[in-house]
């Protein structure tokens, strides 16, 4: 074995053991950001599990807000938000998942096809507030459906619609292309191929965007703010063109109060908002995982 080779082999030895540290370094950085962010989660919540706790009770769920602390509840709030998720998810969630399905399924590979693609994505990042600002002018006033719970759900429609879509062009796109062919080849039609295969194969990705939609929808306050959900409502709504508010405008004008019981009360609600999105979040996790069963 010659000068050069052993040289080559101690340069290689090197590389590894380079590359061995430079490895737990990065898992070691790894494992130090996800414990830090947990240890910051953690006081987060505790920190309104301390203020808060004492508040929760049926008088605080069932009960309307108040100018009184004692006599405050959030049930007018809960509500509307109730309202505003189912509302936001029947009008996004058919029309998400079909737009997708068209630009992976049908539309030709094109350059408007790229074009749509990329405004697509660039909706999806665009701030809220502007989604509020074009809600005001196109539902409020233009449709004249008011300041209701009907605006509001288009409004986050809106909002939320490029999630979804993107979320479901994804997951169609990661369904193998040697599934539709066998599913061509024993005859089958565009459609049945779409209805009967590919939609069941995409079912757990589509369900995923689905739910960071629907959880985006549950803690967006600007552009129900701008469109009017109003801060103060003593009654629920009960039809799509009645005023209404949500939790997290409740709670922001709760906080915005100087007095210490408000400030309580606003991490009460806090708490509420925490478990109604978890529980939407676990509903749309077992539909997901019932999916995944099935594929399997």
């Amino acid at each position: 074995m010659g000068k050069r080779d052993l040289l080559s082999n101690k340069e290689t030895e090197l590389n590894i053991s380079r590359r061995r540290i430079m490895d737990k370094i990065f898992y070691l950085i790894s494992v130090l950001a996800v414990i830090a962010s947990v240890v910051v989660l953690l006081v987060f919540i505790s920190g309104i599990l301390f203020k808060g706790i004492f508040w929760l009770g049926w008088g605080f769920i069932a009960g309307a807000p108040s100018r009184f602390p004692e006599k405050a509840g959030i049930f007018p709030a809960l509500v509307g938000s109730f309202w505003l998720v189912i509302l936001t998810g029947l009008i996004v969630v058919p029309l998400g998942v079909a737009t997708a399905l068209y630009l992976e399924e049908y539309q030709k590979k094109s350059f408007l096809a790229r074009i749509i693609d990329i405004n697509i994505s660039n909706l999806a990042g665009v701030p809220s507030i502007i989604y509020g600002l074009l809600g005001l002018f196109l539902f409020v006033r233009l449709f004249a459906f008011g300041r209701s719970i009907l605006s509001g759900a288009l409004t986050m429609s809106l909002v939320v619609l490029p999630i979804v879509i993107i979320a479901s062009q994804e997951a169609l796109k990661a369904v193998p292309q040697s599934i539709r062919e066998a599913s061509f080849s024993l005859g089958a039609t565009k459609w049945q191929t779409i209805y009967h295969t590919v939609i069941p194969s995409a079912l757990p990705g589509i369900f995923t965007g689905i739910i960071l939609a629907l959880a985006r929808a549950v803690g967006e306050t600007a552009p129900l703010m701008i469109i009017g959900a109003l801060a103060f409502v003593v009654f629920t709504p009960r039809g799509l063109f009645d005023s209404f508010t949500v939790l997290p405008v409740q709670i922001y004008n709760w906080a915005s109060r100087p007095q210490k019981e408000f400030q309580e009360i606003a991490a009460a609600a806090i708490i509420v908002l925490l478990i109604f999105s978890l529980a939407l979040n676990a509903f749309a996790v077992v539909l997901r995982h019932r999916a995944t069963k099935k594929l399997g």
